[in-house]
């Protein structure tokens, strides 16, 4: 049987919190930046949060790609995603909604997947003044209904607000700019990188990608590298250590698990791989 890889147990550090509300699990408000043990280090959660960016800025990356959120703005972080946070600015003020896939999966919602696509293209966005009211008035609304923990309906009522929060919000992403001219060559990089964030777990040779974009492999990695200032296998790289970094750091895998989990031959040549990109084995990243 396969090994399980849990993802980062995000749960234990809102027990004793301020200003935490929540059904069970699968809907959570709060109002400050409280996950702070992998501060640093790539990890992933298992949630969908939406962090509502009132005042000062988060800077991080989402599956190697850098952001920026400064206020006002929203970002949303998908499930499985490989999050890590560099920088929280001093005078940071942020409202927090955590949903669970249950929960999101509950809301019936058909057009789901173009959103997701939206999001996971342009996870941060900025808000005009009506839209950051509109995001606020949202949160305190479901704050309080959250609250009543008597109300029989809260669930229900949480659903709803959520199905006119997802419309609106999806309004917001799907209006980011996308007529933005995109070159042949900086089309075919984007291609390539949604086949690797696909695939890099079993597919870590360029033929494999070449093969999926029609092109020959010595033309794929000519446009890779002066397109993105960065070689297609290097590419590949990355994406298989950042995994491999987040689940040293964020899971209790042994590191067996982990090379399973990769799809290397066997624990030594994962261990090898990963000495020659990170200057130290995997068993020294976990304890650093």
């Amino acid at each position: 049987m396969k090994n399980i890889i849990e993802v980062f147990n995000w749960r234990p550090e809102l027990k004793g919190a301020d200003n935490v509300v929540s059904i069970g699990e699968d809907f959570i408000l709060f109002d400050k930046p409280i996950i702070a043990s992998v501060f640093g280090y790539p990890f992933k959660i298992d949630v969908v949060t939406a962090i509502i960016c009132e005042q000062g800025e988060l800077k991080g990356s989402m599956d190697l790609i850098p952001y920026r959120s400064t206020a006002p703005s929203m970002t949303i972080i998908l499930p499985d995603q490989i999050l890590q946070y560099e920088y929280i600015s001093p005078d940071f003020q942020g409202l927090f909604i955590v949903m669970s896939k249950k929960f999101v999966d509950s809301l019936g919602i058909e057009d789901r997947f173009s959103a997701l696509v939206s999001v996971r293209e342009n996870p941060c966005i900025s808000l005009a003044a009506e839209e950051m009211r509109a995001m606020q008035t949202y949160y305190s609304m479901m704050y309080n209904a959250i609250s009543a923990k008597e109300h029989p309906h809260r669930l229900e009522i949480a659903k709803n607000l959520t199905r006119a929060l997802f419309f609106g919000v999806g309004y917001f992403f799907h209006k980011t700019p996308e007529d933005k001219k995109k070159t042949k060559n900086e089309k075919l990089v984007d291609g390539f990188l949604r086949l690797v964030q696909l695939n890099y777990k079993k597919h870590r040779n360029i033929e494999f990608y070449a093969d999926k974009l029609c092109i020959t492999p010595k033309y794929m990695s000519s446009v890779i590298r002066q397109t993105s200032n960065k070689r297609a296998g290097d590419w590949i790289d990355d994406h298989v250590m950042l995994e491999a970094k987040a689940l040293l750091k964020s899971t209790n895998s042994t590191i067996q698990q982990i090379s399973d989990e990769l799809n290397f031959a066997d624990q030594s040549f994962f261990g090898k791989y990963f000495k020659r990109l990170a200057g130290v084995s995997p068993k020294e990243y976990r304890k650093g």
